[in-house]
């Protein structure tokens, strides 16, 4: 299916640019890898290089890129609010000339192009769970909208260059995702405890801990991808692709102190503003027009994690990035 394609993946050193990179030169595919390597690193694909079909690029997607392409896999953007919010206004940026400058080579080369879009752009949601009708519950003009109006603006460019161009896009909104090679400061929760616990220290909640997230592993999301991508044109989405099993925060950090045997214990500080309370992806339209549904449970894709992690921690400093 994807034997002798051209595919280039933005943000392709991150955490799920990675595996997606793995992926699709598994299926046969050339893979162009670009990534200015402020959240991603060259480790996440260091086991990639000397592959006759892979090639990395340093580039920041600000900037125009011109390379010869079938498919596009734009998911360049920090994605964690520790990350995004360093330099909000490059985060902006970041989201809407990235979209601009894909789009553009997407109607050059006549490349089919996918976005990676969010939950995020749901908000703080008023409807639970949440389908992709739901035009979301968002504050304009808080900490978090840098990347919620980014990836708006981002998806609405998306659906303007397939109506006025006729560009063929593909949009998922990705929901919580966890798995090795995340980053181990990003300030998500899943890494958060996993590095709190094994090194034994406190795991700090935010809130009661009773606000809900989904967890999807990064294996299945890759997986969804790159149904979508594959899909017949007039599938545009959005659709999203997300675990619908829904956990509260607490549970979370109890089932990591639980697989690690941690003596860590639980504190508790002030909810962060436009935090969401709860995040649970209705998965119908992926389970129906992409029979895609996720198949790691949450406890089996922790074990991984906490393997890497564990691994990570107990390297050399020079090691860790």
């Amino acid at each position: 299916m994807h034997l002798e394609r051209r595919i280039l993946i933005t943000g392709g050193a991150g955490f799920i640019g990675s595996f997606l990179c793995e992926r699709l030169l598994e299926s046969g595919a050339n893979v162009i890898c670009a990534d200015n390597f402020f959240t991603g690193t060259r480790t996440n694909v260091a086991h990639l290089l000397n592959h006759p079909r892979f090639e990395l690029m340093r580039h920041d997607v600000c900037f125009p890129l011109y390379v010869e392409v079938d498919e596009i896999y734009n998911m360049a953007c920090p994605a964690s609010p520790i990350h995004y919010q360093f330099d909000p206004v490059q985060t902006t940026k970041t989201s809407v000339h990235d979209a601009i400058n894909m789009l553009g080579l997407a109607k050059r080369v006549k490349a089919k192009i996918l976005q990676a879009s969010t939950s995020e752009v749901y908000g703080d949601p008023a409807v639970h769970p949440q389908p992709e009708e739901y035009w979301g519950n968002v504050n304009p003009i808080g900490p978090r909208s840098c990347y919620d109006e980014g990836k708006r603006c981002a998806e609405t460019l998306f659906f303007d260059y397939h109506r006025q161009h006729q560009l063929r896009i593909k949009v998922a909104r990705i929901f919580n995702t966890y798995g090795p090679r995340m980053h181990p400061n990003d300030g998500r929760v899943v890494s958060n405890f996993i590095v709190q616990a094994l090194k034994g220290e406190d795991i700090t909640l935010y809130g009661d801990g009773q606000q809900t997230r989904s967890f999807c592993y990064v294996d299945d999301l890759v997986r969804g991808l790159m149904g979508l991508m594959d899909s017949p044109d007039h599938i545009t989405g959005p659709i999203n692709i997300g675990n619908p099993g829904e956990f509260t925060i607490r549970q979370l950090a109890e089932q990591v102190i639980d697989l690690t045997g941690s003596k860590s214990q639980l504190v508790f500080r002030p909810l962060p503003q436009d935090d969401p309370k709860q995040r649970q992806p209705n998965i119908e339209k992926a389970r129906e027009i992409l029979n895609w549904e996720p198949k790691v449970q949450l406890r089996d894709g922790l074990t991984k994690t906490i393997a890497y992690f564990d691994a990570m921690l107990s390297r050399p400093d020079q090691d860790k990035k």
